[in-house]
């Protein structure tokens, strides 16, 4: 009797999270959604990680519903290029927002 509580709550929970889709948060994406754009985002970080001519460190990636969003700041414009490019290059991406800031 005493594990019938905590297995009702458990099955409880587990059908609110059904009833709900699985949004990650209100109008963002469903579980799926997020695990694949944290791999865009994975993906496109280790592509400027492997090119010398992009600062993996100052250009922020950030991917939703498929759409990658780069800011930060480049030290020229064929750095800003060359990002939004290995960005568009890379699986899965459906578009890239490029709003990196070409340092003076």
């Amino acid at each position: 009797m005493r594990h019938a509580f905590p297995a009702s709550l458990a099955l409880a929970a587990l059908l609110a999270a059904s009833v709900t889709g699985c949004a990650v948060s209100r109008d963002q994406s469903t579980v799926g959604q997020y695990v694949d754009d944290t791999g865009i985002t994975t993906r496109v970080k280790a592509r400027f990680a492997e090119d010398k001519t992009v600062s993996a460190v100052a250009i922020r990636v950030e991917t939703l519903r498929g759409v990658v969003q780069l800011s930060g700041f480049a030290r020229s414009a064929a750095e800003q290029v060359r990002a939004e490019a290995l960005a568009r290059a890379t699986p899965g991406v459906a578009g890239v927002r490029n709003d990196i800031v070409v340092q003076p």
